[in-house]
């Protein structure tokens, strides 16, 4: 293989997941039609390095998870002939800690993550809706964890996060079915924060960033900081620790500028710090 096609090929596995970042809001795009916007490894290591590169940047504010096209959100591993080269034994063993997506199981990101669910969400693609902060979905969407239907399981904290993401019974009923379900079903049992028609997806998705940059920068990663790291505390011991984005945010230039807007009956100009 030449230089230039090896540079080629580098520049084609960049482009089927594509980040844009624009007035504090970072899009990510999984853009991989021919397969549903299936996830490879090379896509699977592209999304781990936006998720890396995003916490890094203090000056995004929102992230918004999306598929490209109409049909797709993401209906997981690609299952193609060319793609699955291990046993469910030997994926389970190189099971990436940050999850399907590299953020169905990620702690790390401080901003809050908007799922734009345009189509199918399954599998590892339900996965990634399970590691976003609030989920979006056009009345066409359609979710499931059907791992099961082809001898495999939700791996990927999709089992797990489930059953304390939706009543039991109603987790249940998916996950040993394999079945998929509307995303007015899914808004009913509490996944999905809001349904529209899919012409009106973007607006849709738009009022939530302009209700979450409405929010001082500071306080917004405070809270999903305390929300991510404590999950496993009583809300007495979570309320007690010293997380570094609570201690910015209650030291914040942020925290001065609210009051002062409130005060002179005005929107506050948020510093950011």
């Amino acid at each position: 293989m030449t230089a230039v096609s090896e540079a080629e090929q580098a520049q084609t596995t960049v482009d089927e997941v594509t980040l844009t970042i624009e007035n504090h809001v970072a899009t990510v795009v999984i853009d991989r039609q021919h397969v549903l916007n299936a996830v490879d490894g090379n896509a699977q290591a592209r999304l781990n390095g936006i998720w890396d590169q995003l916490e890094a940047d203090p000056t995004v504010r929102a992230v918004v998870i999306t598929g490209a096209g109409t049909r797709a959100f993401c209906v997981g591993a690609d299952m193609s002939a060319a793609a699955v080269d291990k046993t469910g034994l030997e994926y389970w063993a190189g099971l990436d800690p940050n999850g399907f997506g590299g953020l169905s199981l990620r702690t790390t990101l401080d901003v809050p993550v908007i799922a734009r669910v345009n189509g199918y969400a399954l599998g590892g693609g339900m996965e990634i809706v399970l590691g976003a902060d609030i989920v979006v979905a056009a009345d066409t969407a359609r979710f499931g964890l059907t791992e099961p239907r082809v001898g495999r399981l939700a791996l990927d904290g999709g089992i797990h996060q489930l059953v304390r993401r939706i009543p039991y019974t109603q987790a249940m009923g998916m996950l040993l079915t394999g079945r998929k379900a509307e995303a007015a079903e899914m808004q009913a049992m509490g996944l999905v924060n809001e349904v529209v028609p899919a012409g009106e997806l973007d607006a849709a998705v738009q009022r939530w960033l302009d209700q979450i940059l409405a929010c001082a920068p500071t306080s917004v990663r405070a809270v999903k900081q305390m929300v991510t790291r404590t999950a496993h505390m009583t809300a007495t011991e979570a309320r007690g620790l010293r997380l570094p984005a609570l201690m910015a945010a209650l030291d914040s230039a942020d925290s001065a500028e609210g009051v002062r807007a409130f005060q002179e009956k005005r929107a506050p100009v948020w510093p950011g710090h």
